[in-house]
């Protein structure tokens, strides 16, 4: 079986349960309930609208999360990851990344590690769009959220 090639282009993860299912399912179940509210005003009614807007809070909430984890898992790495692929004068500045930054970094590989890190520091790159597009030898993360 051939191995997948991750890139920037396809590297946003969609979870189809999720996205294509929760989701839509909530978001329909919460405006029928505030259609039904409105043709038939009662405090039942109104509470089941409070009902269903809480549960697409919860799955958005949920998503959220799962995504600040994750995000926080990947800069620990990352920092370790910097401590052993940076030469030891950077080291020393490896805080200086923002955490957006440091996520962005993840699908660098160790031998463009340093160079990215320069231009970051340097200013030359700030957004995660811009780094992840000067990646050359994208490294893949299927293991994600």
């Amino acid at each position: 079986m051939a191995q997948r090639v991750q890139t920037y282009k396809n590297h946003p993860r969609l979870l189809p349960a999720f996205h294509f299912f929760v989701l839509p399912v909530l978001l329909l179940n919460f405006l029928n309930e505030v259609r039904r509210a409105w043709r038939n005003p009662s405090e039942g009614a109104v509470f089941v609208v409070v009902v269903a807007a809480a549960l697409l809070t919860l799955a958005f909430l949920s998503r959220i999360q799962a995504l600040t984890v994750q995000d926080r898992v990947i800069r620990l790495e990352m920092r370790l990851r910097l401590q052993q692929v940076l030469p030891p004068e950077l080291h020393g500045r490896i805080h200086e990344l923002t955490h957006r930054q440091l996520v962005a970094l993840r699908f660098a590989s160790d031998a463009e590690l340093p160079e990215l890190v320069r231009e970051i520091l340097a200013g030359k790159l700030t957004t995660s769009k811009e780094i992840k597009l000067r990646v050359k030898n994208w490294q893949g993360d299927w293991l994600r959220a």
